[in-house]
């Protein structure tokens, strides 16, 4: 063994003691690196140089376009969650489905695909949920331990379901490290893999999640329900409530994938798109004057969007005013939206939550930057890809010795350290091979999500007794998440033996 590799090996170990020991993740992924190479250095085994391309990386991480829509994405789903536009949904799906412990099941976990793709974060989802609907599941008969599950398993389906924070990163590490290793390779010329990609490809498994978790649920509910007494069906809401309660969060979601399926906006300005939506969106349920101006700033922002998915790029004198005109109405409705949430106190709230969530994530991906290029000095990836060839199984058993170190890790990280420091440091090995970036990419993902689920370390289940009455036990919430974590996995193995479910919606779009 050389020096390098004991070195590599004590950097593993104080990097699994400091983040145990329970200071601040980001601290320990960037100080205990640090410490090692400074000690390396000492007996020459790591050259200091490499950390004189700290700041530069840092420079190119802040000014990154695609990672300036994670503030974008995160502002827009805590403005659905801070202007109570979420809590409204829940409700009226809730009442459209009946009320029984049937309808309530099933509603709860329609509304959690449909936050999933509006705020693609765990813990903010997972005690929404908790707060919103658990009361009126269990009033409706949903049994304790299902009603557990229900809501950590939908909690977590924000990190499949585009547009989705997870993905975004996904995206941007996977991106750099394929054309990379392609390079290194040999091949000069790959493919280039954008977030869209990964959006694209995600789709499909995270709805076949969903239809997994919906069909046990109402498997088990129809069980219970044989001979128990038939519950009076409240009256549905009217179409109006339906529409008014539905209708703007679908458009902005349908407007923010749709932008970057069809290829007429990036990323970055797909965010943008959906945080001017939520700020809309969430001043025109503000009571008071003006809704009827945001109501127009809305529809007019939707007719941009359409005149720029399908004009050909040449505009004569009237369009080019029609034009104009909307872009006055967006502007309008806009400020009229800002000054009625700030005057509310949500633009405040809202900003300071992204704020912090922003901070945290950027911090983490500094100080993984900071890992990366002490993992690099000591020679780390010439070890990896050497282990990495020598596994039994090629390609397929570096691939799940990837998964299972990433679904071991999710005991002890959150998903986006995870994927700064799994992917460029054990990505190269499998992305610079024949396996199809955009499918590893999915599957990091579900795995990612699974580990959210895994008793008894599974960060949503900590979310979710964080906030849980006392009546439910943490055997009931156990109970209640293995059968969702059983379903993640037969998901997980479907999208394992047939790759297509990640792959055929890219390069159909793509």
């Amino acid at each position: 063994m050389t020096l390098q590799e004991i070195f590599l090996i004590l950097l593993g170990l104080g990097l699994a003691g400091g983040i145990l020991s329970g200071i601040p993740a980001m601290l320990a992924i960037a100080g205990v690196p640090f410490v090692v190479a400074l000690l390396g250095s000492l007996v020459g085994a790591f050259d200091p140089g490499f950390l004189k391309f700290f700041p530069a990386r840092v420079y190119g991480i802040m000014s990154n376009p695609l990672l300036m829509a994670v503030p974008l994405f995160v502002l827009m789903g805590v403005l659905l969650e801070k202007s109570r536009v979420s809590e409204r949904m829940l409700q009226v799906l809730g009442q459209m489905l009946g009320g029984s412990a049937r309808g309530m099941a099933v509603s709860v976990l329609l509304f959690s695909a449909i936050i999933a793709a509006s705020t693609g974060i765990v813990g903010a989802t997972v005690v929404m949920l908790v707060l919103m609907s658990l009361p009126a599941m269990l009033q409706a008969g949903v049994p304790k331990p299902l009603a557990s599950g229900l809501i950590c398993a939908g909690g977590t389906l924000g990190q499949i379901i585009p547009p989705s924070i997870v993905l975004v990163l996904l995206g941007d590490q996977i991106g750099n490290t394929y054309l990379e290793a392609q390079q290194r390779a040999g091949n000069f010329a790959p493919d280039s893999v954008s977030v869209g990609d990964l959006f694209a490809g995600a789709l499909l498994p995270g709805l076949m999640l969903v239809g997994l978790y919906a069909l046990y649920a109402f498997a088990v509910l129809t069980i219970a329900a044989r001979g128990a007494p038939k519950v009076v069906r409240p009256a549905s809401p009217p179409l109006g409530v339906i529409l008014n309660s539905f209708a703007p969060p679908l458009l902005m979601i349908l407007a923010v994938l749709g932008s970057i399926l069809a290829g007429v906006a990036t990323t970055t300005e797909a965010a943008g798109l959906g945080a001017v939506g939520a700020l809309m969106l969430a001043g025109y349920h503000r009571p008071g004057r003006g809704r009827w101006l945001v109501g127009l700033g809305a529809l007019a922002a939707l007719a941009l969007l359409m005149l720029r998915m399908f004009s050909d790029g040449r505009a004569g004198p009237v369009m080019t005013g029609l034009a104009v005109a909307m872009v006055v109405l967006l502007v309008l409705g806009l400020v009229v939206s800002v000054i009625k949430l700030w005057g509310a106190g949500v633009l405040s709230a809202a900003s300071d939550e992204t704020l912090r969530i922003t901070g945290m994530v950027f911090g983490i991906v500094v100080a993984a930057s900071m890992l990366a290029l002490v993992f690099r000095g000591f020679g780390g990836e010439e070890t990896v890809g050497h282990l990495m060839q020598n596994m039994p199984g090629g390609d397929w058993g570096a691939l799940f010795i990837v998964l299972g170190m990433v679904f071991l890790l999710g005991f002890l990280l959150e998903a986006i350290e995870i994927i700064y420091i799994v992917v460029p440091l054990l990505g190269p090995p499998i992305l610079g091979g024949d396996i199809s970036p955009v499918w590893f990419g999915v599957l990091l993902a579900m795995n990612l999500q699974t580990s959210f689920l895994t008793p008894p370390f599974g960060f949503a289940l900590f979310y979710f007794r964080s906030v849980a009455p006392r009546e439910i036990t943490t055997r009931d919430t156990y109970v209640g998440v293995a059968p969702f974590v059983v379903l993640q996995l037969i998901g997980l193995a479907m999208l394992m033996a047939f790759p297509s479910l990640a792959t055929w919606l890219p390069g159909v779009l793509f």
